[in-house]
């Protein structure tokens, strides 16, 4: 799935370009995203959880698309809502990028995606 490309511009990206399919639409919807890394998986955390519309379409069809430094990759996304490892993703993304900006930015943190990289 992932290629070396991909995973040596997601050490110097912020954030990564999620595309879903719409659950209505069926268009490419396309949002910028920040995520962590936690050794052959990426986590996603939905802004406003399980009622973020991207999160609602990956739950409606998993296959997503990521792009960073100009390479992208395809993947199956795995919904997460198990409030424990929820919450060491939430751990996770307040290591990264700061609990106040975590906090500030996800209001609503009972929803993760965990997508393999490899």
């Amino acid at each position: 799935m992932a290629n070396e490309r991909f995973t040596s511009a997601l050490e110097v990206s912020l954030e990564v370009e999620l595309t879903v399919t719409g659950r209505k639409s069926g268009r490419e919807i396309t949002d910028k995203v920040w995520f962590v890394q936690g050794s052959d998986r990426l986590y996603l955390l939905p802004v406003s959880g399980t009622d973020s519309s991207w999160f609602k379409n990956v739950l409606n069809n998993p296959a997503i698309r990521l792009a960073a430094g100009g390479t992208q990759v395809t993947a199956r996304a795995k919904p997460i809502t198990d409030p424990a490892v929820v919450g060491q993703v939430v751990a996770m993304f307040r290591a990264e990028y700061g609990s106040e900006n975590v906090d500030r930015y996800y209001p609503r943190r009972n929803a993760a995606v965990e997508v393999p990289l490899g």
